[in-house]
């Protein structure tokens, strides 16, 4: 999960809790060259480490949250970008939600794919299909609306980075329907 000034912390921070309730190993990667992370709602948030700091050789998916200008700083870092197309040429999986997608869709991995985003964004997406569902994946990419998702959107994540099995399981401890 890669964490910017600005980002939207229900986003963020929603997906860290459900991913390792799930007990899927997940890591906070400030890009902002500090470990503290002002969210776009005053609340600060210490990342586990920074960008420099990371292997992700080993990594099975990259996570952006949305948030404003959030997204902006995180598509502004140069080594995330080149990270984010490493990965899916590689064919590991790259999630993003609410305005976070656009990223994707600025560096082309979006075309011919089901997708969504915030709806503010969803007329520059340049994919195949503006999906108006609240999670969408297809094939190595998960997108999301915003914020109002974020619990669909990290159990989607479950599903795919632990079972289907789990994410059901999980859903119902949390009391989500």
């Amino acid at each position: 999960m890669f964490l910017a000034d600005g980002f939207e912390e229900i986003e963020g921070l929603t997906v860290v809790d459900v991913l390792r309730r799930a007990d899927v190993d997940l890591t906070t990667v400030s890009i902002t060259g500090e470990r503290m992370i002002h969210g776009a709602h005053q609340i600060n948030v210490e990342a586990d480490c920074l960008f420099e700091e990371v292997d992700f050789s080993e990594g099975s998916m990259l996570v952006l949250p949305g948030g404003m200008p959030g997204t902006l700083n995180l598509k502004a870092h140069e080594g995330l970008r080149k990270l984010m197309l490493q990965y899916f040429e590689n064919g590991r999986h790259l999630a993003a939600i609410c305005a976070a997608p656009s990223i994707l869709s600025d560096l082309g991995l979006l075309e011919g794919k089901r997708a969504c985003a915030y709806p503010s964004f969803e007329e520059n997406l340049a994919c195949g299909v503006v999906a108006e569902e609240p999670v969408v994946t297809d094939g190595t990419i998960t997108t999301g609306r915003g914020m109002g998702v974020a619990i669909p959107f990290a159990l989607e994540l479950v599903k795919i980075l632990a079972s289907k099995e789990k994410a059901e399981n999980l859903a119902k401890e949390i009391i989500y329907s």
